[in-house]
């Protein structure tokens, strides 16, 4: 059963889907019913960030494979996690074919997610990098992607100057990109992984 999906992220979900469908709709039924084709919406593009051991991640990394990418950060309560269970979940049912793919979890909160921090998070999630950097690095990815990203207070208001009481709304869309970093459409909140491992296969196949 998925947990239930805060009403603030659904809404910016809802209008970055609708935003994506206007863009790439013809990308969005590629991903979803194994259709051809490659969008052109413009999504993807260059960025430079760390991994949690280190390394520097670029998006010309993991040349030849499929990249799932999902941005968020590791206080989110519900569709950060249910979207790396759904990534991880379906990695697993690819079986050898998940070589082909990397998943890709991009933090939208620098200040609070380090290194370990995000290390530990992800490693429930077998299959899953996580990736962050600085707030410029973040937001330069952000909109390499056209990731909305907002801090707001837990009440809905603006952040305090130094507060760390805060929660970040966030697209909540998984992006699938091509081997070449061109996009290929992408996975709405809240889609199962045999779903997704099935989408995933025709582009393997």
């Amino acid at each position: 059963m998925l947990k239930r999906i805060r009403p603030r992220i659904i809404i910016f979900a809802c209008v970055v889907l609708t935003l994506a469908a206007a863009l790439g709709m013809a990308s969005h039924l590629a991903v979803r019913q194994g259709g051809g084709g490659v969008a052109t919406s413009g999504i993807g593009g260059p960025f430079s960030l760390q991994a949690t051991d280190g390394t520097v991640v670029t998006e010309k990394s993991f040349a030849g494979q499929l990249k799932l990418v999902l941005f968020g950060f590791t206080h989110c309560p519900d569709v950060c996690p249910t979207g790396l269970a759904s990534m991880s979940a379906a990695l697993d049912q690819l079986g050898p074919k998940a070589k082909r793919v990397q998943a890709l979890f991009i933090s939208v909160d620098p200040e609070r997610d380090t290194p370990a921090v995000l290390r530990d998070y992800v490693s429930v999630f077998p299959g899953v990098i996580g990736l962050s950097g600085t707030a410029e690095a973040v937001a330069a990815a952000a909109q390499a992607y056209r990731v909305y990203v907002a801090r707001v207070s837990p009440t809905g208001g603006p952040v305090a100057p130094g507060s760390t009481d805060y929660v970040v709304d966030h697209t909540a869309l998984i992006y699938l990109m091509a081997g070449d970093g061109s996009y290929l459409g992408f996975f709405k909140p809240g889609t199962g992984a045999d779903e997704m491992a099935a989408a995933l296969k025709t582009h393997l196949d």
